[in-house]
């Protein structure tokens, strides 16, 4: 079947004429066309090791919000301290585990996520970092926003929402034995950190 050509090869045009030229018995042809126009490109990952501060000052970077669907999402330490307070309203699992653990987890929890994947050759630095969801950084995985069809929205301001910080904090000192969980005595401390900063 003819194809058309334009200056940016259609990927599954580019797989035929690598099938066809197989197919013709001509093995240097299909490489050639492998190697121009749709390479394989090897991106050596980095282990990445982000803090939990380094975590929060990007979430108060970005004012709390998605950068990939503009949603406002919520401190990491609320989550836990509804968990504790009313575990079978908000029940958690320490692995994750979906079926166990409440959808808000994976909705308004944020997380890091490298807007050009390292394992496609993003830089794993903060001027690759965004706050986005859990749910959006699982969708999102190795793929690339153009891949997608997303985009990256402005970030939000701590002023105006700072994904209830200060509620966090005001929940923790109305009743401090919340302090003696580990987890939500470190988000407790950070953020404090981060309101001095």
């Amino acid at each position: 079947m003819p194809r058309s050509r334009s200056s940016t090869p259609n990927k599954a045009d580019v797989i035929e004429a690598v099938c066809e030229a197989l197919l013709n018995g001509n093995s240097a042809k299909a490489r050639k066309v492998a190697r121009s126009e749709y390479r394989f490109q090897f991106h050596e990952k980095e282990q990445r090791q982000i803090t939990p501060l380094q975590a929060l000052n990007l979430f108060w970077r970005d004012g709390f919000v998605d950068r990939y669907s503009g949603q406002r999402l919520v401190f990491p330490g609320i989550l836990r301290l509804l968990s504790k307070r009313l575990p079978k309203e908000f029940p958690y699992h320490r692995n994750w585990k979906m079926s166990e653990c409440h959808i808000a987890y994976y909705e308004l929890s944020p997380t890091i996520d490298h807007v050009m994947p390292v394992a496609r050759g993003g830089l794993d630095d903060e001027s690759n970092w965004v706050t986005t969801s859990m749910l959006r950084n699982s969708a999102k995985a190795n793929w690339t926003l153009e891949e997608l069809g997303w985009k990256l929205y402005p970030a939000g301001n701590v002023k105006v929402w700072d994904g209830l910080t200060h509620l966090f904090i005001e929940l923790i000192e109305s009743q401090p034995n919340l302090l003696q969980d580990k987890r939500l005595s470190n988000w407790y401390r950070l953020a404090h950190h981060v309101l001095r900063t």
